[in-house]
């Protein structure tokens, strides 16, 4: 499979990369290593986690799916035939939150600990922190770096002032810079990242792998009517989605799917995987039959006419 490189870094990704929020959530620990070793032998080599996955559920703590993974890791042999990206300041209890030198350094120990690795491939922040000068920040990132514990940084859900402020202070202080951002995007949620980061990412080369590519799963066709909310543990979000443009959205989808002998949920990741800038989509799967159905979009090739369909279909 073609690899993609990441910003102006030396990782090279594959065009999809795999969610592990569900690891230890939706897909037990068996499940999981099936879908990690499936994804792995489809020739595909991107994760990305985050340490508060799935601090959620009642009962976790944290950190669940990167233990996950590195169980597998461990068991597989596989450390370096992978790029795992995982995340630092969401809460994890109190007073452990944001992205000060000293919660980065705590955490990025506790994350190294869980996947059983001397390194982290990309090291990514996972929210803003506004009370934190962003100079602390990348100075703490740039320290890992230094000494072989992360390799490459990433922003998420930043938005385009700050994250251009970081790159700034990145070029003014000599320090390391976002490499990637990770975003909300996908045919549904274009607004927010179209209107103003898609330009900033663009001028500076920054990759984008945006999260939530399915729209939580509405992208599929699994939820058409209300009735369909109950299918799944996100099912109570799909109301925001099932509207007009929505239908006109999952029409286009249908019709292209058809056409191409694909699913719905091929034909959005296609989609994503074309538009100028993205580097990989992310998505996840707690069965083998989605994740063929997330790789099977790896090899569709849309035309213009269907990429402009899809275009005016989910036009905001």
């Amino acid at each position: 499979m073609d690899k993609r490189r990441l910003g102006r870094s030396n990782l090279m990704v594959s065009p999809l990369c795999l969610g592990g929020n569900v690891f230890g959530w939706t897909a037990d620990e068996r499940t999981s290593f099936r879908i990690l070793d499936a994804f792995v032998e489809a020739g595909c080599n991107f994760i990305d986690t985050a340490d508060v996955y799935s601090r959620w559920v009642p009962g976790h703590a944290g950190g669940e799916s990167e233990t996950i993974i590195g169980k597998w890791m461990k068991a597989r042999g596989n450390r370096d035939q992978v790029i795992i990206a995982t995340k630092v300041g969401s809460e994890m209890g109190p007073g452990r939150k944001g992205l000060s030198r000293a919660r980065i350094v705590e955490a990025v120990e506790e994350s190294l600990r869980r996947l059983q690795t001397t390194y982290i491939d990309l090291y990514q922040s996972h929210r803003d922190d506004p009370e934190t000068p962003q100079e602390e920040t990348l100075g703490a990132y740039g320290d890992l770096i230094a000494s072989g514990k992360v390799r490459v940084i990433g922003a998420s859900n930043f938005t385009a002032d700050r994250l251009k402020e970081a790159v700034s202070i990145s070029a003014r202080l000599g320090l390391p810079r976002y490499e990637s951002l990770q975003p909300l995007y996908n045919l549904s949620d274009r607004a927010e990242f179209e209107r103003e980061l898609a330009a900033v990412c663009r001028e500076n080369e920054i990759g984008v792998i945006p999260y939530y590519a399915l729209a939580s799963g509405f992208l599929t066709g699994k939820y058409r009517s209300e009735k369909d909310f109950g299918k799944s543990v996100r099912g109570a979000n799909m109301g925001k989605y099932l509207n007009d443009r929505g239908r006109r959205i999952l029409a286009a989808l249908d019709e292209i799917a058809l056409h191409h002998r694909a699913s719905p949920a091929q034909v959005a990741l296609a989609w994503l995987m074309a538009r100028p800038g993205i580097t990989a989509p992310i998505a996840s799967a707690t069965r083998l039959e989605q994740l063929d159905d997330l790789i099977a979009a790896t090899r569709l090739r849309l035309d213009a006419a269907a990429l402009e369909h899809l275009d005016r279909a989910s036009a905001y």
